[in-house]
């Protein structure tokens, strides 16, 4: 809405894949902005729009929505499929919507071969007659369908909940569990009805999850509907997920007994062993040197922690940042960590539990051990920097090592400053100006750096490194364009093919080919306690195959 908006005042052409860069989203939001209308997230943000872009003219909400819902713009994701499954498996009885789109009725039909009729504001008094008949699944959106004339998307309209639904919503939630998934809870009016139920004699029997993005901070409402249904012995919980996709996924694949058709519906295809053979070992001309050093051997233990209270993402971050990089974290289906046993305990404090041994998982390419392939990633690097004049920095892509600024002319980075004259430096004239989070301004300074990553081809690891530019503070990267781009301009073949060979002296501390560097995360501990990797010297190559 804002992008059509937008282009239409504008007079501007910018696609929906254009939303994928950070500068255009804040241009359109400053412009949105500019006219009066909210700011993104605030409470309200959703209904002004239609306000000031429509006002109360149901037909052209109507047309907009139908515009962007049409069936032949929507898609069914993996989710959705799963979703379909479900309902015709009987497993989901009761299923609330707040959107306006057919994509479940699709996914119910698509994959079960089943027609679900929603009820919504038009005859929604019919809701409770099904649960007296129980004729479910049950499938309601509570806003209503794009296709009627009675929507909800204005402040009026979102003030209350049609009184039918609301009861139909209260009737489900008295009788069985509730998911939540994809809401933000900053629609009062729903809240305000999810909190009614608590009054109820019989509310949430099953439970309440309510699904959150790992990395997101629940909406205030959210977490003080979870207290408030805990303190009515409500067994509620606050779940982080990877995506809707993959929450859903793992349902599907712990459900018992799945029928089989319903199962390839949903798998859409089916993972099958093949054996592609390789070309032949090329020995023509030319050579081509890659970026890649053979991974040799990979931790195979780390310490598994257990805490009194469980942890959430964000709860690990704060752990990372307390630790200072003596500890090294992640969450999978546990708290997985690398670091000395009173290290530990003594950042966990009060929440500590124990500490139990498990194992590193040595597939990397695995859809569920993409955590782990951060792990590994942040305590490879921490292996590398060890003891040598560089700053390790672990974002959430990608982990780094850089020239440490304060000791860019030490002999250790001889090899790099031979090829770049400095390591590190101030860019004359630039300052990064301050926001919300950074309320002074800032002085932009750079660095060499490597961004090292490990990656598993062709059933083998390697250690990736990637020379690049560091520039502090990380938010003025973009203001930085020009000068990376006249630093970096002479980085060809020969340039780079010597930076490799530099940041490859300085890692491994040899130049030799054909060894094997045995490094180690911290000066001490055990395989438990301190991640060990074996990292070959020569770089990976390729050579023209000849007939």
């Amino acid at each position: 809405m804002k992008r059509r908006f937008y282009c239409r005042e504008e007079n501007q052409d910018i696609d929906r894949q254009d939303l994928q860069s950070d500068a255009i989203q804040d241009r359109i939001q400053s412009f949105m902005e500019s006219r009066g209308f909210p700011k993104m997230w605030e409470d309200g943000e959703y209904e002004r729009y239609f306000e000031l872009i429509f006002g109360p003219d149901r037909e052209k909400q109507r047309a907009y929505l139908r515009g962007i819902l049409a069936l032949d713009k929507a898609s069914l994701s993996v989710g959705n499929r799963v979703l379909g499954a479900l309902i015709a498996s009987k497993l989901a009885p009761a299923i609330f919507t707040t959107n306006f789109d057919d994509v479940v009725e699709s996914a119910v039909a698509d994959v079960g071969g089943q027609a679900l009729v929603p009820f919504h504001l038009e005859g929604s008094h019919n809701i409770l007659s099904a649960y007296k008949n129980e004729e479910f699944p049950i499938y309601c959106k509570l806003h209503g369908d794009f296709r009627y004339e009675s929507i909800k998307n204005l402040s009026e309209d979102l003030k209350a909940q049609n009184q039918d639904l609301a009861a139909g919503l209260r009737t489900a939630c008295n009788r069985f569990g509730l998911i939540l998934c994809g809401y933000s809870g900053r629609d009062k009016s729903v809240m305000d009805l999810l909190h009614s139920v608590l009054d109820t004699t019989n509310p949430y029997p099953h439970g309440i999850y309510w699904t959150c993005l790992k990395g997101s901070t629940p909406a205030p409402s959210v977490e003080a509907f979870v207290e408030a249904a805990r303190r009515r012995n409500v067994d509620a919980h606050i779940v982080f997920i990877e995506t809707y996709d993959a929450l859903m996924l793992r349902l599907w694949r712990n459900t018992p007994n799945k029928d089989v058709t319903l199962d390839n519906k949903v798998r859409g295809s089916a993972l099958t062993p093949v054996a592609i053979p390789l070309p032949s070992t090329g020995h023509g001309a030319p050579i081509v040197r890659l970026n890649a050093l053979p991974l040799i051997s990979l931790p195979k233990k780390c310490h598994a922690l257990e805490t009194k209270r469980a942890l959430t993402w964000d709860d690990v971050r704060e752990l990372r940042s307390r630790s200072d990089g003596a500890v090294i974290f992640t969450r999978a289906d546990k708290v997985l960590c690398w670091g000395a046993s009173n290290d530990i305990k003594a950042i966990v404090g009060a929440n500590f539990g124990a500490l139990t041994e498990a194992d590193v998982p040595q597939d990397l390419n695995l859809a569920t051990n993409l955590q782990i392939k951060g792990f590994v990633e942040e305590a490879a690097v921490a292996a590398l920097a060890r003891g040598k004049p560089l700053v390790r920095r672990t974002n959430r892509t990608s982990s780094f090592v850089i020239a440490a600024p304060q000791d860019d002319r030490t002999s250790e980075l001889l090899p790099i400053t031979k090829i770049t004259g400095r390591a590190a430096g101030i860019i004359a004239g630039l300052i990064a100006p301050p926001d919300e989070f950074h309320p002074e301004t800032e002085r932009v300074s750079w660095a060499e750096c490597a961004r090292v990553s490990v990656e598993q081809k062709n059933g083998r690891h390697w250690i990736v490194v990637e020379p690049d530019v560091w520039i502090w503070p990380t938010r003025a990267r973009r203001l930085a364009t020009d000068f990376l781009g006249e630093r970096r301009k002479d980085r060809l073949n020969a340039k780079y093919n010597a930076l490799l060979d530099a940041w490859i002296k300085i890692l491994l501390g040899t130049t030799e080919r054909n060894t094997v560097s045995a490094v180690s995360s911290f000066d001490k501990g055990s395989l438990t306690e301190n991640p060990r990797f074996e990292i070959g010297s020569r770089s990976a190559f390729t050579r023209r195959v000849t007939k």
